[in-house]
């Protein structure tokens, strides 16, 4: 039997192990040193952010975020529907309700003019949204600009959420580095990975500084354990911050070696009658964190789920597209503007394996797998003719 093809898997480089070793032999295992100190200034020299937290998770993130922009009890956050649902569950944690926006077609992340009519209704009737959560998906960066035109004309602190999109660009900037609060993810399944962390950035050193102190459990400055506000334990370990410094040395070629993935595909399927890839926008550049497409099935002979479960039968792993939000059972009772596009995407969306460690032979095995899914049907059409 043939090995499995994961969808996207940790990727190490040379410097990791070093790293992890230095943090061992100097004794720093604690969520705190020289590691995490080091990771921090790091990856604000990267993507040209003044202020960064290491933490444990981006859900931490988010969840500091939204308590940090001031989302309490009983408010309304908008957020991408088509997204994991880790970028609204931390909504619901500080009590608050999520309001979900559909995407547009050019870069399936949030529509901004679903956006600015959600936020001129809003303000009709006298409530307005505490905060907005936009989703940076599948690598690619969301038109920042139109959103963050309307954040700041209703004074609405902006949170992106660039846990998929490390190393992609908008205009030649970082993704998340654009609004009040962005936040990263260094999950293993990310572009690189820490096995679990996350990052909150922004030029607000206060803020960031405040992160900190409330993911140290709210340690107050005193000789004793003393806590004056509720905390909570998201600071990132020293071992785990030594293991994003080796990573973000290889951020570059591994994003070489996904796009690399995704012109491959490309190449080999899009002459394939039904398939489509997700389009790169015009404002940016994007990592292909995940290659993803759609499937018209009256074109191709099969749907979604057919190709993704004969390629599971051939130890090839591939996804679904997240199913939006506001269809998630969680969240029935929330509202969303729209929703058809990010509907049809996730009906018609596959993931495929786009780890940057894939050999050229494992995306031959993918390309053959799908293509051979099309000549079966053509052959069973063909034979129900005669």
């Amino acid at each position: 039997m043939s090995e499995q093809i994961l969808l996207s898997t940790p990727h190490m480089g040379a410097d990791e192990l070093e790293f992890v070793k230095e943090a061992f032999d100097t004794n720093w295992i604690a969520p705190v040193g020289p590691h995490v100190d080091a990771f921090e200034k790091e990856f604000c020299q990267l993507i040209e952010a003044p202020h960064a937290a290491a933490l444990s998770s981006g859900t931490a993130a988010i969840h500091l975020a939204l308590q940090l922009v001031g989302v309490g009890y009983g408010d309304e956050v908008f957020c991408s529907t088509l997204t994991f649902a880790a970028t609204a569950n931390p909504i619901t944690y500080l009590g608050a309700k999520p309001v979900f926006i559909d995407s547009d077609r050019t870069s399936w992340n949030m529509n901004p003019e679903l956006l600015w009519d959600s936020l001129k209704h809003c303000d009709r009737r006298g409530k307005l949204p505490s905060a907005v959560i936009v989703v940076h998906l599948y690598g690619q960066s969301a038109d920042i600009e139109p959103i963050l035109e309307a954040c700041e004309r209703y004074e609405i602190p902006l949170i992106e959420d660039a846990a998929e999109a490390l190393g992609a660009t908008y205009k030649g900037r970082a993704p998340g580095t654009f609004g009040r609060v962005g936040i990263y993810s260094f999950n293993g399944n990310k572009i690189i990975t820490t096995s679990g962390g996350g990052m909150l950035v922004s030029e607000d050193s206060e803020l960031v500084e405040k992160a900190r102190f409330l993911a140290t459990q709210a340690r107050d400055r005193a000789p004793h354990y003393q806590h004056s506000e509720i905390g909570y334990n998201y600071r990132l370990s020293n071992v785990l911050a030594g293991i994003g410094r080796g990573q973000l040395r290889v951020l570059s070629e591994r994003v070489a070696a996904r796009r690399r993935n995704f012109e491959i595909y490309a190449s080999a399927l899009k002459h394939l009658p039904g398939i489509e890839f997700m389009p790169e926008a015009a404002f940016g550049r994007a990592s292909r964190w995940l290659t993803c497409l759609t499937i018209d099935s009256a074109a191709f002979g099969a749907d979604r789920e057919q190709i993704r479960l004969v390629l599971a039968e051939q130890q090839i792993e591939t996804r679904p597209v997240w199913k939006p939000l506001h269809l998630q059972p969680v969240f029935a009772e929330c509202e969303c503007a729209g929703g058809d596009v990010a509907e049809e995407l996730f009906t018609r969306g596959l993931c495929l394996p786009s780890g940057s460690n894939l050999t050229t032979e494992d995306l031959e095995r993918v390309i053959n797998a799908i293509s051979a899914v099309h000549q079966n049907t053509q052959k069973i059409s063909f034979s129900r003719i005669l």
